[in-house]
Order: structure tokens, then sequence, then C-alpha cells
């Protein structure tokens, strides 16, 4: 038997110990619902007791009604009640959306806004005399108590399917090269919820097995078999060099409606899920993918975040500013503050501030530290745990990140912004790929995606995949997420050094 692929996944588990339930998808989705009506009693009964004091209030119907009152505990039964159905007409517990991507979340607000619109409506039409005060506080505080709900069965789910329980089970088929890429992020990604059981690339032999776990065939003929022998549901296509669209249709039609799935890869990754747009044509499914915009009113909602966001945090922050400069002034001989020339946007240079957490003459002992401790995994960008140039109070400010608190004064001057790529040096960009220049098409960041993804354990390669594609799909949305992400990354001081 031949092992095909990265070393690094052969530890991944396929055996029947950890096959996943077929119903997971029904099973999850009970106890969500379980859970949201839960969250959503809470909510509504307890905003109207908050509010008066008790479950007996009336409400006056307007005069034209006929001038009839109506129980507020009713209301909020029926609230109740319409919030739930909402809840599933918006496909909210739907298994495509749960457990990765922030889809999950924007549906649970989106189908909120628009039940409390419909209320806002109907009290306005049977002139429903609702207490404003009812209604604004029931709206933020179930929709954060939904979501942190959801957050917290993510969780929960995340560490299942880390298991190789409740995730779908994929056979991939295609060629050796677009099968071995496929499989490489599904299994870097389990939360994602794609548990590859199985792989079959034409013309190959039987026997072979991927990643020295997922085994392999070359027979299509035999795929239904190859599926009831993995317990795979689900097909993923990762290329169609082999599967003329003839072959493909007769692949989706030999799927078990219901219970089997077809899933297409297309070749290009890294492609944010605002960007694509499926047209069907003449019987073709064409995907539009829109190329990533800089300008307009994008750029100007994110340069208002950034001045309004900095302002705020540095106000709030002063205290731990002024701590984190009095600590490095009488604790080591030298400056409070490093500045350093990086690259930033359109490639042009700026001055990137930081609490000094090093000797004063750090970059000439560069040279003294060996090649092969500076290394550390990152052919490109120099990371090196216990760097001895770092002082006593610069290795507790880099602990918790505090020493990258003045570059909040870049985004304030416009020079960065809270959240983009790496600012890089000089000699960095040296020795950069042509593609890897488009980091320079945005504002660096204090903290990106590349951050909140390991930090300075991930690899060059990593690095650049992240940065890029942040670049490639930014939104306000997303930069929100990151910067939720960078707080528990801080929290947990993963990778920082």
């Amino acid at each position: 038997m031949t092992a095909v692929g990265d070393s690094k996944a052969a530890g991944y588990r396929v055996s029947g110990e950890t096959s996943s339930n077929p119903d997971w998808a029904r099973l999850f989705a009970r106890r969500l619902t379980v859970t949201d009506f839960v969250v959503i009693v809470w909510a509504v009964i307890g905003t109207q007791i908050a509010w008066f004091g008790t479950l007996s209030s009336e409400l006056n119907v307007g005069q034209y009604t006929g001038g009839f009152g109506l129980n507020y505990t009713l209301i909020s039964v029926v609230l109740i009640i319409s919030w739930s159905a909402i809840l599933a007409m918006f496909g909210t517990r739907d298994s495509r959306v749960i457990g990765t991507g922030t889809n999950e979340y924007k549906r649970l607000v989106d189908a909120t806004v628009r039940l409390f619109g419909i209320v806002a409506i109907i009290a306005f039409l049977f002139q429903l005399d609702l207490a404003r005060g009812y209604i604004v506080m029931a709206l933020p505080i179930g929709s954060l108590a939904l979501l942190a709900s959801r957050w917290m069965w993510r969780q929960w789910l995340s560490a299942q399917r880390a298991r190789g329980l409740y995730s779908s089970r994929v056979l991939l088929v295609g060629s050796r090269v677009s099968v071995t890429a496929i499989a490489r992020e599904l299994l870097r990604l389990p939360e994602a919820g794609y548990l590859v059981v199985g792989a079959c690339v034409p013309g190959d032999a039987i026997g072979e097995y991927l990643y020295g776990r997922i085994p392999v065939s070359g027979n299509l003929d035999q795929l239904q078999s190859a599926m009831e022998a993995s317990g795979a549901d689900t097909v993923v296509v990762t290329s169609s060099d082999e599967l003329p669209p003839e072959r493909i249709r007769q692949l989706s039609w030999s799927l078990e409606p219901g219970r089997q799935h077809l899933v297409l890869a297309p070749s290009l990754t890294d492609v944010g899920g605002p960007r694509i747009h499926m047209r069907p044509v003449a019987g073709l499914p064409l995907i539009h993918v829109e190329t990533p915009r800089y300008e307009g009113l994008k750029r100007f909602s994110k340069r208002a975040f950034d001045i309004v966001s900095s302002s705020i945090l540095i106000a709030v922050l002063s205290p731990v500013l002024i701590a984190a400069a009095l600590g490095v002034r009488l604790s080591t001989p030298g400056g409070v503050i490093f500045k350093q020339d990086r690259v930033g946007l359109n490639g042009e240079h700026f001055q990137m501030l930081k609490f000094r957490s090093m000797v004063v003459d750090a970059e000439a002992r560069l040279a003294e530290l060996g090649e092969v401790d500076r290394a550390e995994g990152n052919t490109v960008m120099f990371k090196m745990k216990n760097d001895p140039r770092v002082t006593p109070i610069g290795g507790f400010l880099r602990r918790f990140s505090l020493d990258e608190l003045p570059q909040l004064f870049n985004v304030l001057s416009g020079s960065m912004s809270l959240v983009g790529p790496r600012p890089p040096l000089d000699r960095e960009v040296a020795v950069y790929e042509h593609h890897v220049h488009r980091r320079f098409l945005v504002k660096p960041g204090i903290t990106g995606l590349w951050q909140v993804s390991g930090r300075s354990n991930l690899s060059w390669e990593d690095t650049v995949r992240l940065d890029l594609y942040y670049v490639e799909n930014w939104s306000i949305t997303g930069d929100l997420l990151i910067l939720w992400r960078t707080a528990r990354a801080v929290v947990a001081r993963d990778g920082a050094y």
C-alpha cells in the first residue's frame, strides 16, 4: 500500500468508532429548536415582567376597532410563536449554515429584525398602542441571547466534529492533484463538517491511501459501492477533467434523493460568499465572481470605523497606555516608543509605533542570532521564541499584546487600520513572490485574519493565504468578527512571542 499526501494528517481517523449518525442534522436541528424556544420565552416573558412588573398588563386597541383590550401575555405568546416560526422559515437551523462561517448568525439577526418590522407595521395598521420599551428591550435582549446560545452550540459542535461526528461523510472524486488539495483543506478545518472517508481517482490502482488513512479507488463505475463501503453520504467532485457533463449528470441521478448529496468544488479558492453569485443560463450553472473593490462607500465606512473606534479605544485604554509607558521607562534604559519603518498601502512607507519591548541595540544584535534559531518554521518573517533581546517588561507586554497599543495612533492618523494584513519590513518585501504584493491593496492592520488563526505559530504560506483572503474579501462585518476573535486570542495568549 502507498501512503499519499502530507504526514501531518496521518492521525486523521475514518474508522467506524468515529462514524457520524446519518440523521445528525435532524437531531441537531431539534436541539437548536428547543434551545431557541427556551431563549425566546426567557427574553420575551422576562422583558414583559421587567417592563410592567406583572404578567397581567392590558393593551388598549385603537377606537376604530371597537376599543377592546388585550392582555400583554397574549401578545407575548404570539410573539414567541412567531419568533420561533420565522427562525425556521429563514433556515437558521439548516445543516448547510450551522457550525462555521457567519451565515448562521446573519440569518438569525435578519429573521429577528424582519419579525419586529412586521410587528411595527401591524401595530401601526391596527393602532395597537404597544409599549415601546417592551419592544425595544425584547429585540436586542432576545437577539443577543440567541447569538450567545448558537455560539455555545457551535463550540460543542466543533468539538464533536474534531472527533469525526456530526459531519457529512465525503467521498472525493477527481484528479489526484485536486483530490489531494481539497482533502488537505477539509482535514485542516474539521469544524466545517466535512469528514473525508474515501477518494476516487480515475486510473489509479485500488489499495492506495490518501494521507495514510483515506482509501483511494480508481473505478468510477463502482462509485455507489465505494459510497456504501465507506458510509459516505456526499460526493464532492474536485475536478471535471475525467468527468464530462453527461457523466456528472448521471452521477447526480444515481444518488439517493434526500440522503445522498452532490457537491461541485470549483478550481477557484479563497473567495468569500458575498462575491459569489450563481446564475443559471441555458441550463448551465454559471458562477459569477465579482472582482474585489477597494474604493467608494466600503473604503469610507472602514475609515470612519477606524477613526471612531481608535479614538474610543485610546480614551478607554489611556490608563493602560500610561502604565505600560511608565513600566518601560522605569525598568530599562532607553526610549518608551520604538519606531520602525514598515511598508503600507500601495507600497508606501510609514513609521509603525510600538512600546519598546527589546534592548536598545536589538537591531545590531540581530546578526548574532543563529539562522537555525531564527527560522521558527517561517522562512520570510522573523519570529523567534525566547528571543534573548526581549526585556522582562517587554516579555510581559508581548504576552498580552500590550506592546501593539501605540499603533492605535497609527490608525487614527490613517497609516494603518484596526484590521488588515500585517505591515511587513523592507527586507521581507524584497523576497516576496509577485502575487504577495496584493497585500498592499489595503492598509495594514493592528490585527488581522492570520493573527487570529494562529499568530506566530503559522507558516509563511498560511500567513500569505490568510492575508490575501482578507484582501480579496474584506468587509465591515468581517472586521468586527476578527476584532472579537482577536480579543479571545489575546486572552488565550496563543502564539504570542
